[in-house]
C-alpha cells in the first residue's frame, strides 16, 4: 500500500523557502504569475468541473495549482472533460467513454461537483450520480479519505459548543467500491403477497475488507496511532465478517490501538465528543453518512476535501460538498474545499508535498486575514465571493507563510 502515499502528518508544515528576493502578488484578479525556474516535472491532470458550482470552484483550484506549480517547478497539462449532468446534456450519458479514458490516462483527476434538480427525475442509469459511481469503478479507487479538522480560525463557525469542537482532527477512511451501493442482487421485484419490493444487498469479501483495513491502519500509524472500526456487527453478517477481518489485520499493526464501535453509537459520539476519534474506518454506506456528519463539526461542508485512491493508477480528488444548484453561477460558492482537494492531489496523487503544503498554508493565511464566503461568515470578517476568495488564496500562495495546523 505504499503507493497510496498515506501521510497526513505532513499537514504540519514548517516555514516555506522558495528562492530569494521580494515576493509580489498577482497584478490583476485571477492572474497567475510564474515565479520559478523552468519546470522540472510535468503532470497530466483531468479536470471534471461537473455541475452546479463545480465549474466555479474548479476554475479557482486550477489557478491555484498553476501558481503553486510554477513556484515549485511543476508543469500541469490540464484536460477538461464533461461528467454528470453536464455530460448528460452533451452526450446523453453521465460518464462518456472519452471522459473515463482521459481520466484513466492522466496522473490525477480533480472533480468539482455532480448533480442537480434538473436531472432528479431521470432513470437511475441516467442520473448524474451514476456517472460518479462509474468513474470510481473505472479508476479502481477503493479507499476514500476524508479529513475533518476544526481550524482555529473557524471554530466559532461550528454548530457545536466551542469546547466540544475546538481541536477536532479526525480522518474517516471509507470503503468506496463495495457494500450495499454495489452489491447484488439488487433492483425491484414482487414478494409472496404480490407487493412491489426494492432490494439491495450488503456484501463484502475478505479481500475487500483486508485492503481497506490496511489503508486505515497505515493512516492511523501516521497520525496519532488510534483506529476505530465502525460496523453493525450485532445485527449484520457482513459487519460480523468486517470486524473479524479488521481484528485479524490488527495483528500486523501492534503499534496502532484498535477499538470497535457500532454505527449508531458512532453517530452519537461524533457530536458528543468528536475529539475521542483519530482515524475511523468503515464500510461504504456508513462512511458516506458519518463523513458528512463529521464535516459539519468543522463549521461548513464547503471546507472539506477528499481523496479516493487505489493500489495503482490515478487518484480521484474532490470536495465533499454537493453541486449546490441554488447558488450556482452567483459567485457565492466556497472554493476552499476544492483548493484543499487540489493540495491532496499534489500530496497523495503526485507526491509533491512542498507544493501541497504551500497551498494548505495559503488557505490558512487567507482565513487568518479574515476573508470568508457566506457559509463560514461571521461578524468582524470580510464577506467575499468565490472569485475574490480565489484571488486572495493566490496572493497567499505567493507568500512565504507557514501552515499553523
Amino acid at each position: 500500500m505504499s503507493s497510496l502515499q498515506l501521510n497526513f502528518k505532513s499537514l504540519k508544515a514548517g516555514p516555506f523557502r522558495c528562492g530569494s528576493g521580494p515576493r509580489r502578488f498577482p497584478t490583476k484578479p485571477g492572474s497567475v504569475r510564474c515565479a520559478a525556474a523552468s519546470p522540472t516535472r510535468s503532470y497530466a491532470i483531468t479536470l471534471l468541473p461537473g455541475d452546479g458550482i463545480g465549474p466555479e470552484v474548479i476554475s479557482v483550484a486550477k489557478n491555484v495549482l498553476l501558481l503553486a506549480g510554477a513556484i515549485e517547478g511543476i508543469e500541469f497539462n490540464f484536460h477538461e472533460m464533461p461528467v454528470g449532468g453536464a455530460a448528460l446534456d452533451l452526450t446523453g450519458v453521465p460518464l462518456p467513454g472519452e471522459t473515463l479514458s482521459a481520466a484513466q490516462q492522466s496522473d490525477a483527476v480533480l472533480l468539482g461537483a455532480i448533480g442537480g434538480y434538473k436531472w432528479d427525475n431521470n432513470e437511475k442509469h441516467l442520473k448524474p450520480e451514476t456517472g460518479l459511481l462509474q468513474l470510481r469503478e473505472g479508476l479502481k479507487v477503493f479507499a476514500n479519505l476524508r479529513p475533518a479538522t476544526v481550524l482555529p480560525q473557524l471554530v466559532d463557525a461550528s454548530t457545536l459548543k466551542k469546547e466540544v469542537a475546538e481541536g477536532v482532527d479526525l480522518m474517516v477512511v471509507r470503503e468506496l467500491t463495495g457494500g450495499i451501493y454495489f452489491g447484488k442482487p439488487r433492483g425491484f421485484s414482487t414478494n409472496q403477497n404480490g407487493e412491489e419490493i426494492g432490494l439491495n444487498t450488503e456484501v463484502y469479501s475478505i479481500s475487500e475488507i483486508d485492503r481497506i483495513a490496511r489503508v486505515a491502519f497505515e493512516t492511523a500509524r501516521k497520525r496519532r496511532g488510534k483506529l476505530c472500526s465502525v460496523d453493525k456487527a450485532n445485527v449484520l453478517e457482513a459487519s460480523m465478517l468486517w470486524r473479524k477481518r479488521v481484528m485479524a489485520i490488527a495483528l500486523e499493526y501492534p503499534d496502532v490501538e484498535l477499538t470497535h464501535m457500532y454505527v449508531d453509537n458512532a453517530a452519537m459520539q461524533l457530536v458528543r465528543n468528536p475529539k475521542q476519534f483519530d482515524t475511523i474506518v468503515t464500510n461504504n454506506i456508513f462512511g458516506d453518512i458519518l463523513s458528512d456528519e463529521a464535516s459539519m463539526i468543522t463549521g461548513s461542508i464547503g471546507m472539506l476535501p477528499s481523496a479516493s485512491l487505489g493500489e495503482k493508477g490515478p487518484g480521484l480528488f474532490e470536495p465533499i460538498h454537493g453541486s449546490a444548484p441554488d447558488i450556482a453561477g452567483q459567485d457565492k460558492a466556497n472554493p476552499l474545499a476544492t483548493v484543499l482537494s487540489a493540495a491532496m492531489l499534489l500530496k497523495y496523487g503526485l507526491g509533491e508535498a512542498d507544493a501541497a503544503e504551500r497551498i494548505e498554508a495559503a488557505v490558512l493565511h487567507t482565513l487568518d486575514r479574515g476573508f470568508r464566503t457566506g457559509d463560514i461568515y461571521s461578524d468582524g470578517n470580510k464577506l467575499v465571493g468565490c472569485k475574490e476568495m480565489g484571488e486572495e488564496v493566490l496572493k497567499a500562495v505567493d507568500l512565504n507563510v507557514a501552515a499553523t495546523v
